[in-house]
């Protein structure tokens, strides 16, 4: 420990933390705006200036590390001068559209100037950057960029993808893909993590809200809402509820509210994800266990910033992905076939809304392979942020709302597909199912859960041994299938360089695109809460616990749909309506 005095009060630190962090564990908050903690601490906007004793000038208080016997300031007059004027710079160079900008009263550009007391601004606007990118994910605004490189930082370091960073120098520095060409050639997964730690306007999601309101208000359309199983553990956040807070029953109330004519789930098309990716995967063992030809590991492919990441990086590893549709688009493909012969609807006249955690979700459903007959499998992806922003708009008071279900019969659902929202939660259904089915027996693990897999390290691993199987699945007996969980791309590229080497032990891995899993996709509500994952990730294990089906094979609406329409798991009309195949993206920067 060491000792130094900041503003007049005795405080001690650990030896190489920073003048920041003393502060704040000393109860001294110091403004910051580029700074994110154990991510990145890299001084651009010089916000956290304070003033030591001895020093020339002053030191950004993120970056200089405290020392025994400093003498700090941290609101001298001359550190306060400096941090408007560090601030009205940046508002020089800066669009003022404040008021029709997303990100109004959540900016924390706002935040600091009214943390700093600015009431004017005495320079004129000289901005250079007035490029938007729009792409079929992610818009990028360069008048609102105020260059603290947070984006390049998560993209380089988190998710090691490494898309953006500073173009060219001065006054014409600017955060762009290489030769500042969009971000529809960059090769960007579309993960959305840099939506998520922009502190302004920047960088967003592509907006879907305009063409949503359109569909429910035309009357020739019945619009068919479904949310993820990670929307329900933050929606609450947007309306000031704790995070972790589940609202399964105010969520499907909500889409109702908006207007949505049939309100299904998502949990639905997870489980039957299971069905078919449990197939599959069982398919390809009992290949490599007989000695046939055989791809594994198979790697999961829910997650489609995960898939675009495969496909531009390592394309020849296309054939590992398991075939199947994420559950979104299964459902909007049954939406449109099974549920349109239902209820005789044409499906022309079907408009189907996907409300998503993820960014990447938009790039998906505008797929071509996303097509049956000339028709989108989804019209529309709302992120959590925007269905946030549509229940503002139409005055609804979301945290009194009553409890309501889903609609049958695509809004049924067990535990397993609760779990689907974070990291671990798509292995841990798959081998539920995949056990008892082999085994004939539930797993011998307390509440059902793969210990192993479950929480929040990069990558995380288990092996299942099958004994006394069912006859059918005798080649199984004595099978110790090995498995990997990792979440984010920076730890599914290490799991993908051991299967282009040859070296991986394993015969199944998920992935999911974002840190910690769908909780934190790039389309969820912001936070600084160090805690936010573990508190959403508590909250859909509880959703899980609390259902009395938790196994997806045992969802009766989903077995009731093979006996009725699909035939069989991995069937013919399972494959046209609920696979897809992959493409190689890996030459797309030649079109630079």
């Amino acid at each position: 420990m060491i000792n130094l005095t900041i503003n007049n009060k005795k405080v001690s630190a650990e030896q190489g933390e920073t003048i920041l962090q003393a502060a704040k564990q000393s109860g001294i908050n110091i403004p910051s705006l580029c700074y994110m903690e154990g991510i990145h601490e890299f001084g651009a906007c010089r916000v956290c200036s304070v003033e030591v004793e001895g020093a020339r000038s002053l030191q950004a208080a993120c970056m200089t590390e405290a020392r025994e016997g400093m003498v700090v300031y941290t609101h001298s007059k001359k550190v306060l001068k400096a941090r408007k004027v560090l601030y009205e710079l940046m508002l020089s160079d800066h669009s003022k559209e404040c008021l029709s900008c997303t990100r109004n009263q959540t900016c924390e550009l706002q935040h600091l100037g009214d943390t700093l007391a600015v009431t004017e601004n005495r320079f004129p606007t000289t901005s250079v950057r007035d490029f938007v990118d729009i792409s079929t994910a992610i818009t990028r605004d360069q008048s609102k960029c105020i260059l603290c490189r947070r984006c390049v930082t998560i993209c380089r370091d988190v998710q090691g993808v490494g898309i953006l960073d500073a173009q060219n120098r001065g006054i014409d520095t600017v955060i762009a893909p290489a030769m500042e060409c969009a971000i529809d050639l960059a090769k960007c997964s579309f993960c959305g993590q840099c939506t998520v730690v922009c502190p302004v306007g920047a960088l967003k999601e592509t907006d879907h809200i305009s063409r949503v309101w359109d569909a429910i208000n035309n009357p020739e359309l019945t619009v068919v809402m479904q949310p993820a199983p990670a929307v329900r553990v933050a929606l609450g956040e947007v309306f000031g509820m704790p995070i972790g807070t589940s609202v399964t029953g105010k969520l499907a109330t909500s889409m109702r509210t908006l207007g949505a004519d049939v309100v299904f789930d998502t949990d639905w098309g997870a489980d039957l994800t299971i069905m078919e990716e449990g197939t599959e995967f069982l398919h390809r063992a009992i290949n490599a266990l007989t000695n046939k030809e055989a791809v594994l590991p198979m790697v999961t492919s829910c997650s489609p910033g995960w898939i675009k990441y495969v496909e531009s990086y390592y394309p020849k590893l296309m054939p590992n992905l398991s075939t199947c549709k994420s559950p979104h688009m299964m459902v909007g493909a049954l939406v449109k076939t099974y549920y349109a012969k239902q209820e005789n609807i044409d499906p022309k006249k079907l408009y189907v809304v996907s409300i998503m955690p993820c960014t990447a979700k938009k790039f998906e459903a505008a797929r071509p392979e996303m097509f049956i007959d000339g028709l989108p499998n989804v019209d529309a992806v709302l992120t959590t942020r925007e269905l946030g922003r549509m229940i503002r708009q139409a005055g609804i008071d979301f945290p009194n709302l009553e409890d309501e279900p889903f609609d049958d019969p695509l809004g049924q659902s067990t535990g397993a597909a609760d779990i689907f929202g974070v990291t671990g939660g798509v292995m841990e259904a798959a081998i539920r199912s995949v056990y008892a089915i082999v085994t004939g027996r539930e797993l011998p693990f307390d509440k059902l859960h793969v210990d192993p897999i479950v929480g929040l390290d990069q990558i995380k691993e288990a092996t299942l041994k099958f004994e006394n199987v069912l006859p059918e699945y005798k080649m199984f007996e004595g099978f110790e299938a090995k498995v990997a969980v990792t979440s984010g791309l920076a730890g599914a590229k290490i799991l993908m360089e051991q299967i282009a080497a040859g070296t991986s032990p394993y015969h199944f891995i998920e992935v999911m695109g974002c840190p910690n899993g769908c909780i934190c996709g790039g389309g969820q509500p912001r936070s600084d809460d160090p805690d936010i994952a573990i508190k959403r990730m508590k909250a859909m294990y509880s959703e899980d616990e609390s259902k009395t089906l938790r196994q997806s094979h045992l969802n009766p609406s989903i077995q009731l749909l093979y006996k009725e329409f699909l035939g069989e798991p991995g069937g013919h009309l399972s494959h046209e309506l609920l696979h897809t195949h992959y493409v190689d993206r890996s030459k797309e920067d030649a079109k630079l």
